[in-house]
Parts: C-alpha cells; sequence; structure tokens
C-alpha cells in the first residue's frame, strides 16, 4: 500500500477524532506506551475503552491526518505491545484487543491501529491506577457519575415488559386508547398512514409492538389496559402527581392507574404551567416563556414510564413545587453511563431496562427513536437561561428536577453575554453554580478554558467569564471571591503586631477572617489565619508567647 493510499484508507475509515476514535503522532515509542498520564497510550485506551470502545492510530499527525510514521519503536513490535499495554491497563480485554500495522511500499513509513473493545461488565479500564475519559478534546480523569455508572451496571436478561398475560383479552383494553394509538402510530410511522385505518385492532397492535401474535402482553396493558384490568399485573402500575407548596406543604393530589397512553395527558393537565417573566439588560420589555417547555414535561414523565422497575411495585411520581420547580421519579437504577455521556454524545442508550415497552412507546410516538430527548430537554432549560436539569441517582432510584425559574440572575446573565458556550461547558458551569462538587478532570478542564478560578474545592467564576457581563454585582462578588495573595495577609499581620505589640489570637482572627475569599468556610478560613501565623514563625518574624499571645521579633 503506497503512502497515497494509506491515507486514503484513513480518510476513509478513521476520518474524525471523537470518543471512538483518537489520531496521535508517537514518532518515538520510548516514552508513550506508559510514560506520562493522560498523555500515554494506555491513558488513550483506557479512555476509549470507558466509552463504547474505538481506535486509536498512531503514526499520523494530530489534527491533520498526515502521516509521519512511527521512527523509533524502542524494542516494541504488534506482539509484544499488546501484553505491555495489557499489563499497564487493568481490565482491558486482552482478547478482543488487537493492533494492527500498516507500513507503506514507497515511503517506508509505519502506522500502528490499536483496536481497543467496550470495557467489560461492571469492569472500568484503568492506566496509572485511574480511569480516563475524553470530555470534547480532552482528556480527563473519569467524572464519578461514569464511573459510577460503569461499576453499578445493570445486565438486562429478562424484560418483565414482553411477558404475555394469558388471562386478558382484547377486551381487558380501552377503546378509547386503541383509537389515539392508531393516530400517534401514523405520525411516527407516516408510511402506514394509508392502511392503518384498515388494519383490525388485533393486526394493529401486533404492528405496533404492543401485542404478541394477538397475545396480551404487559405493555399492552400499561399503555392501553383498562382500569379494572390492572390486576393482571400483579404489580402497582400508578402515576401519583402532588401539587405541593414552596415550603412542602401538600395542596393537592391524584393517582392515575394503567391506560397510560392517555394518563400522561391527564398528568400534564394538571401541571400549572404558568407564564414566566424576566427583563434582559437594555430593554424594558419583559421575555415571557412558559415556566417549563411542553416537551420537558411530556419527555420527562415518559422517561419514568420507560425505565421504570415495575417488578418493584413502586409508583411513579410527579411532585409539583408551584410556581418553582418539577420532581419526576421513578423505580430502577439509571442505565447509561452517565447523564454527561447521554447529553454530551446525543446518540440511543444501549440498554433499556424494558425494550418491549420502550418500542412499544416509541411506535407510539410517546419517546424519541434516535435519543437525543434529555439532551433536549437541557437546551430548552438553556435557551431560557434556567439551571439545567438535576439528576439524584441516590436509593436506587432516578429523580429529575426542572426548575422553572431563574436561580441565579448572575448566572444567567453571564450564559446571555456568552452565547458560545457549549454544552458541556454549561454543565461544567452550571455545577460550580450550584456549589456542586467537581473531580479533577473537570476542574482541570475549566481552569484551562480560563472559566473558573480558585481551589477544586472551591471554584469561582473567572475574570473571563465575570468581565463580559459589565455587572457591578458579579465584578464585586468576583473580587470577594478571588481575595488577595498570602503575602498581602502576612505583611498586615506583621503590620499590626509593630504597631499594636503584644496580640491575642482573637483580635488577629479579627483582622484577617472578614478579608478572606467569600468562598471559604469558616472553618478554613480560621485554618488559613493559622498558616500565616505558622509561616511567619518559621521565617523568624514573629512568635508565640505564653497564653498564646503573638509579637512581632
Amino acid at each position: 500500500m503506497t503512502e497515497k493510499e494509506l491515507q486514503e484508507y484513513l480518510n476513509t475509515n478513521f476520518p474524525i477524532e471523537n470518543e471512538k476514535c483518537e489520531w496521535k503522532e508517537f514518532k518515538s515509542l520510548k516514552n508513550s506506551v506508559a510514560g506520562k498520564e493522560s498523555n500515554d497510550i494506555i491513558s488513550y485506551v483506557s479512555a476509549i475503552a470507558n466509552m463504547q470502545g474505538g481506535h486509536l492510530v498512531i503514526g499520523i499527525q494530530d489534527k491533520t491526518l498526515n502521516i509521519v510514521g512511527i521512527q523509533d519503536f524502542a524494542g516494541y513490535t504488534i506482539e509484544n505491545i499488546r501484553f505491555r499495554i495489557n499489563g499497564n491497563s487493568t481490565n482491558l480485554n486482552i482478547e478482543k484487543f488487537s493492533v494492527q500495522e500498516f507500513i507503506t511500499s514507497d515511503t517506508n513509513k509505519t502506522v500502528w491501529i490499536f483496536h481497543i473493545p467496550k470495557h467489560q461488565f461492571r469492569l472500568p479500564v484503568y492506566a496509572h491506577k485511574k480511569t480516563w475519559q475524553r470530555i470534547d478534546d480532552n482528556m480527563v480523569e473519569m467524572t464519578k457519575a461514569r464511573l459510577d455508572a460503569i461499576i453499578e451496571q445493570v445486565q438486562v436478561n429478562d424484560d418483565w415488559s414482553k411477558v404475555i398475560v394469558p388471562e386478558a383479552t382484547i377486551e381487558d383494553l380501552d377503546s378509547e386508547a386503541i383509537k389515539k394509538a392508531r393516530i400517534e402510530f401514523k405520525k411516527r410511522n407516516p408510511k402506514y398512514s394509508d392502511e392503518v385505518d384498515n388494519w383490525k385492532d388485533v393486526d394493529f397492535l401486533n404492528k405496533a409492538k404492543l401485542t404478541i401474535k394477538g397475545k396480551i402482553t404487559r405493555t399492552a396493558l400499561i399503555l392501553l389496559g383498562k382500569d379494572e384490568s390492572e390486576h393482571f399485573l400483579n404489580s402497582t402500575v400508578k402515576i401519583r402527581w402532588n401539587l405541593k407548596t414552596i415550603d412542602n406543604q401538600d395542596k393537592d393530589f391524584e393517582i392515575f392507574s394503567i391506560l397510560f397512553l392517555l394518563s400522561i395527558d391527564e398528568v400534564y393537565k394538571k401541571i400549572r404551567n404558568l407564564k414566566y417573566r424576566y427583563l434582559r439588560d437594555g430593554t424594558l420589555f419583559p421575555d415571557e416563556v412558559l415556566r417549563y417547555e411542553p416537551y420537558t414535561i411530556r419527555e420527562s414523565l415518559n422517561n419514568a414510564i420507560a425505565h421504570q422497575d415495575y417488578s418493584k411495585g413502586a409508583r411513579i411520581n410527579v411532585v409539583e413545587f408551584e410556581d418553582d420547580h418539577l420532581i419526576f421519579s421513578n423505580y430502577g437504577s439509571f442505565l447509561p453511563k452517565s447523564v454527561e455521556d447521554v447529553v454530551l454524545n446525543d446518540t440511543p442508550e444501549e440498554v433499556y431496562r424494558n425494550p418491549f415497552l420502550v418500542e412499544a412507546m416509541k411506535n407510539l410516538d410517546m419517546i424519541e427513536t434516535q435519543g437525543g430527548g434529555i439532551r433536549k430537554i437541557f437546551n430548552f432549560q438553556k435557551q431560557r437561561f434556567f439551571p439545567l436539569p438535576d439528576y439524584n441517582f441516590e436509593d436506587n432510584k432516578v429523580k429529575v428536577t426542572i426548575i422553572g425559574k431563574i436561580l441565579d440572575e448572575n448566572f444567567a446573565r453571564i450564559l446571555i453575554q456568552n452565547s458560545k458556550l457549549t454544552l458541556n461547558e454549561i454543565i461544567l458551569l452550571d455545577k460550580v453554580q450550584k456549589h456542586k462538587e467537581i473531580n479533577e478532570g473537570e476542574f482541570k478542564f475549566l481552569k484551562k478554558e480560563k472559566y473558573i478560578e480558585g481551589r477544586r474545592t472551591n471554584p469561582y467564576l473567572s475574570y473571563k467569564i465575570v468581565e463580559s457581563t459589565n455587572d457591578e454585582n458579579l465584578q464585586a462578588e468576583y473580587l470577594a471571591n478571588r481575595s488577595f495573595d498570602d503575602s498581602h495577609f502576612k505583611d498586615m499581620i506583621l503590620e499590626y503586631l509593630r504597631k499594636f505589640g503584644k496580640t491575642k489570637r482573637k483580635a488577629i482572627d479579627n483582622l484577617i477572617i472578614p478579608k478572606l475569599s467569600a468562598v471559604l468556610s469558616d472553618d478554613k478560613k480560621k485554618k488559613k489565619v493559622t498558616n500565616f501565623l505558622s509561616a511567619l514563625g518559621k521565617e523568624g518574624k514573629i512568635q508565640c508567647l505564653p497564653g498564646y499571645y503573638w509579637e512581632s521579633i
């Protein structure tokens, strides 16, 4: 194969870099196989394996895909490098891991392609005793959410929703629901629009994948079953809507049984989706939007229906805190790797708890066919400048919170003025806004982009982000967060002791603590003062006297 032919092969089969494909030059393999963490071959193997698997192509120029060739093999061959990588990549599936070699016939350049399998069930792949992933073009340590999703991965074998209920007949299904199902089926499957009305009910239900050869399934009962048919399911299958005041006092509730195809409309009507008004800078005319995008309500509820673990006999809950936020919850762990993985990759999920039910819901236009539903919800919140959805996976439940207002006007102003922020960047900044913990990889990414300052445990929005808003309150908050460097505070302590002599620790605390960064807790502020005093003591500038007094030397 000539260099031109190899170039065409690479361009055809590995045209872009993404979470499944990485190009690296690695002209010398001496320190590239297991060298600097996050920038060596085993780190890339870990990152690609922990997504969906994919390919690492080396010997080509990053970004351009021009062939440069491996020039120093450092004793490695395509046979022995597999075992070297396997020895440094815990949990890698070595049987499915392979290395392919190409040598150009005219220029004698060598390119290796590593074919990397997806991680094994509940076994993330480690390199340098860490798990890795890619966020955009950055190699970072894996987020806790994604790592937990792999470790707690559920292997779905038996499909509860596909089970046939032999005692049930078509008479146990609601006729109005079947009519609506036909309408929705035509929307999703327009190629059948001229035929559907001529199908008998039994044929339609088979084609919509609600029944199997005319036999009633649990899915058919969940979506189309009459209220009195619920006993066939031997499980509680209900949706509970609950209206609460903002201080968590119950105001109203209603419980909806099976017949979910119609019930979701009834739940939607219960939610008071009032208009929300807010002023943008520089105008007296308010923007007016619904608190919740209708799609957001329906998609969140339908996702709960699709992913509910019905074997547990638990209800699906929709809690409405009036004029503030909605909470949707269903029983059962979150099956995708992480919310970020679903949102940023925007691809269909690979594993469903109730695949038969999901397929029927797709055919009835209840959920997205090609993924992207959750991503749309994130984008609708982003367009409103509202906080992004919150996902909580505690107690083997999925709880989604949708906030129907601007939570932080300053943060909304930042989004308005920084319109080029990507959804991934907004997701991370949203965590900072909500004072949620970010991991080391996320912190390094935000620092690299100059979006935040401070330490990982107490990050705050950077000058680059704040400056563009021209907002005095944000700028004052930035200065309060930023504080001063350590030498400034040590000089203040020295000057105080020289002017006022022997002083108790409490007076020094009163001098320094109010001026420290606002992002620090009270305990951390006190510890910082202790560190200043200790440093000055080691420098021979102050000393501690009996009674815990301090004086300059």
